[in-house]
């Protein structure tokens, strides 16, 4: 059904962009501005919902493409992938459809932290986005540029100081109406692309810039506090005038494990997947940069990049004498280009192909479009709640670069939660937070409008208090029955699937317990596995499965009537047993952390007159981040034990005041 879509998805593409005239005078539940991860993520999620939603994008032939880098998922990232999957998201879905080389990053490291990869056909995977949104219930696509946000008074009834209510098109295309409003603007918000000594206005090389007016209204109209940040795309290269001999190749996975978790097989045949090659910097690249620094002046912006995707430029400037890892990876099943990761560069074209020639392989490339800088506004998204709407902005969401992270994934991440409550808000529903005792999602969200943002914001395992509970292998168990049952965006036979799973995990897990033997016994039973006789306890088969050399399938051919039946499980079965024992210690942390999460902190609280033993250094971390929950306060920099154990007594007499005085208590919880 799906390749049928696609081959007529070009031809439907060019009848699909609604004439202005036909929708100036509408009103939608959801307007969603921007067609990138975050705003195709947001329209499919928002509709999903049962809202009706209008998805506006400058061009419609670019709705889904990879700006950057042709790949998805990694450390941390491959897990926000699982996660976008298994609430319904498109990304896992379009990344097992359209990839050419899957992986798994970490290996030498359990199973919790492995980052699931795949390097991707660029028109393969826009491809499916674009015919996913096509035939997306009650999604309606339009081609236009927002010129500005139609803002009118709050509600009284409501907090906030403004409220959203439309959007005003471009060059006299009129105004379009809605109840709530998702802007996606990624790197288009007053966007300056680099190169060279030169600047142009633009959010990405080939496409016109936002409108000012944009812009404008957030921070002269909404009064939203707007930061700079910058980013930058290695020149591609053509791939007939590379020396692979001079390379390391890397051959993919040969059992790849799809992205989505409704998918048993990837697309593409395990044995025609492509390789990557490996080359490095030398010191020759080193002084090409070097000699370079006068005519580059993106470099010397202070404006902030991406830490953990420098450019080559801020590399050697950062580790002189370092050589550095390049990553040649292909950019399609029939492209004639090849990506260089860890070559993003902003210096002149000429001086490019200088620099790329200097590295083994490269010696004789050709360039086919040179890299370039961008910087791009971003609001502060401690500005946000948790359900990424403005705190002082009734109806606007906000998701993807614009709440100032960095990578497609963070970025979809972000458009589904707000699609999703956006979605909710306009239909008179409850907004929803995801806590990040639940998903790396809620870690992501939480750290935003908690922390805020100085750089460019990646995601890593690293940032997970509960690493061993939030694993890519379990995100269907975490959030596709919340999805279906409290959420709504997840469709029936998915949640069903996800049931279905569930149950022949637990199952299975029983039965292993069932089954208790002596190390003796175990050790006649599975002759070529090391179990130690001298141990005189009693091993559960879920107990020896935490052997790293006992796998399922022994232990069912020892019990197949027992253990058979659950075979199409294996791994997902070794990795639960696995990581068993280190979940229930975290439970009671989990719960903690829960119990703190639900203790809501009223949005009004005065916090530099509170009557409560508080520093004047805390009570400004405090008035100034406006934390939703004491649980989020108590992960502000600067925020000490003591203040927290403070704050909660207040939360606790303010409670139990209100409920004397039968005032509304739900602000506390």
């Amino acid at each position: 059904m799906l390749v049928r879509r696609l081959r007529v998805l070009h031809k439907a593409l060019g009848t699909c962009s609604i004439q202005v005239a036909d929708v100036h005078t509408q009103h939608y539940d959801v307007i969603v501005v921007g067609g990138g991860h975050a705003g195709t993520e947001a329209a499919a999620a928002a509709s999903r919902t049962g809202a009706n939603t209008l998805l506006i994008t400058q061009k419609i032939q670019t709705i889904g493409a990879l700006s950057c880098n042709p790949s998805l998922g990694g450390v941390g990232k491959g897990h926000l992938v699982k996660e976008i999957d298994a609430l319904d998201g498109l990304m896992g879905r379009a990344g097992d459809w359209a990839g050419i080389h899957f992986s798994i990053l970490n290996r030498s490291k359990g199973p919790a932290v492995w980052g699931p990869r795949a390097q991707l056909d660029r028109g393969h995977y826009r491809d499916f986005i674009q015919s996913e949104l096509l035939s997306t219930e009650r999604l309606t696509i339009l081609e236009g540029s927002v010129e500005d946000l139609l803002v009118s008074a709050a509600d009284p009834d409501k907090p906030g100081r403004h409220k959203v209510y439309g959007i005003r098109l471009a060059h006299g295309g009129g105004e379009i109406h809605s109840r709530s409003m998702v802007l996606t603007t990624g790197t288009f918000l007053s966007g300056s692309l680099f190169m060279g000594p030169h600047s142009s206005p633009g959010g990405r090389m080939g496409d016109p810039p936002s409108c000012v007016g944009l812009s404008y209204s957030l921070k002269e109209i909404l009064g939203l506090k707007v930061g700079r940040l910058r980013t930058g795309t290695p020149p591609r290269i053509i791939k007939d005038t590379i020396d692979f001999s001079c390379t390391e190749i890397r051959l993919p996975d040969e059992k790849p494990i799809p992205f989505s978790f409704i998918n048993a097989h990837i697309h593409c045949k395990p044995e025609e997947q492509l390789p990557c090659f490996l080359t490095h910097t030398t010191p020759g690249v080193e002084r090409v940069v070097n000699e370079s620094l006068h005519v580059n002046s993106h470099i010397h912006q202070d404006t902030k990049g991406p830490r953990y995707c420098p450019s080559i430029e801020s590399k050697v400037l950062r580790f002189p004498g370092r050589r550095h890892q390049v990553w040649l990876e292909p950019e399609g099943w029939t492209s004639d280009l090849m990506y260089p990761q860890g070559l993003s560069m902003t210096m002149p074209p000429d001086t490019q192909l200088c620099l790329i020639r200097e590295i083994p392989g490269l010696h004789k490339a050709q360039i086919h479009t040179p890299g370039y800088g961008v910087q791009y506004d971003f609001v502060c998204p401690t500005q946000l709640y948790p359900w990424l709407q403005v705190k002082s902005t009734q109806g606007l969401f906000l998701a993807g670069q614009i709440n100032g992270t960095t990578g497609y994934e963070e970025a979809a991440a972000q458009g589904l939660w707000a699609g999703v409550n956006a979605g909710r808000t306009s239909l008179s529903k409850v907004p929803l937070s995801l806590s990040r005792t639940q998903s790396y999602i809620g870690v992501l969200i939480d750290d935003l409008v908690g922390r805020g943002v100085n750089e460019p914001y990646r995601m890593f395992t690293s940032r997970s208090e509960f690493r061993t509970s939030l694993r890519p292998d379990n995100a269907d168990m975490r959030l596709t029955p919340r999805g279906f049952e409290e959420i709504g965006c997840v469709s029936q036979q998915r949640y069903n699937e996800a049931l279905r799973v569930k149950k022949s995990l637990n199952e299975a897990l029983s039965a292993l317990r069932s089954v208790s033997l002596s190390a003796t016994r175990w050790k006649n039973i599975l002759q070529h596995v090391n179990i130690s006789e001298t141990k005189s306890t009693i091993l559960s088969g879920e107990e020896l499965l935490q052997y790293k050399d006992v796998s399922f399938q022994m232990l069912a051919s020892a019990f197949p009537e027992l253990l058979a039946p659950y075979l199409e499980f294996s791994e997902r079965i070794k990795v639960e047993a696995l990581y068993h024992p280190h979940c229930e210690k975290q439970r009671r942390d989990i719960e903690r952390m829960q119990e703190e999460e639900s203790l809501y902190l009223p949005q009004d609280i005065d916090y530099l007159n509170l009557p409560v033993s508080l520093s004047k250094e805390v009570r400004e971390i405090l008035d100034s981040a406006r934390p939703h929950t004491l649980g989020a306060a108590s992960r502000l920099p600067g925020i000490t034990p003591a203040a927290i154990v403070h704050l909660l007594n207040y939360v606790q007499r303010e409670k139990k005041r209100n409920h004397g005085t039968g005032k509304d208590v739900s602000c506390f919880g």
